[in-house]
């Protein structure tokens, strides 16, 4: 698995951008970040999961989350195998997230498509942490514009994105929100009016 790893970095080096690079090592948390651009970290991961032989997916994502790496954080939310992400370690992972960018690519990639994802939702969007909420936030967005929520769901979101409106991502949760139906816009203008 080391040398594994060790040929994704090369990799990862190889496609470097440079102006990229210089830029977010200003402004993000990560020991390593090469500035890669989404398109071609996907590319890498299709590449990665086409040729993976007899690795286990589910493991090489698993050593590459650990690693202080931008891209292989991302890499390791693009090739976690969905069916194979048990919800304790959705949690493990989602505890060690420090940057905005890594959740977003964390929800996007991995949690929205997990079985349990309304579920780690709520039960993110309820804690006093703020990338937690954040995370939960992210999810729902992702998940309300492919469904619809039950009344209680529906309750339950308002509550808990009326009480954090000072996340950005609790804002977008709410536009999406009340974009899905004239009786959901009225919900959100009320929030808004209680203001």
């Amino acid at each position: 698995m080391n040398d594994l790893i060790n040929d994704i970095k090369k990799e990862l080096r190889a496609n470097m951008n440079g102006v990229a690079s210089a830029h977010a090592r200003q402004t993000e948390d990560y020991r390593v970040n090469w500035g890669i651009e989404l398109p071609r970290l996907s590319n890498i991961a299709d590449e990665i999961a086409e040729n993976a032989g007899a690795v286990s997916l589910r493991e090489l994502a698993q050593a590459l989350w650990h690693e202080s790496t931008r891209e292989c954080k991302i890499l390791a939310c693009m090739l976690m195998p969905k069916e194979e992400f048990a919800s304790e370690v959705c949690d493990i992972w989602v505890e060690s997230i420090r940057t905005e960018e890594i959740a977003t690519m964390f929800c996007f990639y991995l949690v929205q498509h997990l079985p349990y994802a309304s579920t780690k939702a709520f039960e993110w969007m309820a804690r006093d942490e703020k990338t937690l909420q954040t995370c939960g936030f992210l999810t729902l967005c992702h998940l309300m514009r492919r469904f619809t929520l039950s009344e209680d769901a529906a309750n339950e979101f308002l509550d808990q994105a009326g009480a954090s409106l000072d996340n950005k991502y609790a804002m977008k949760a709410l536009q999406i929100f009340a974009s899905c139906s004239e009786e959901n816009a009225q919900r959100v203008k009320k929030i808004a009016d209680y203001l």
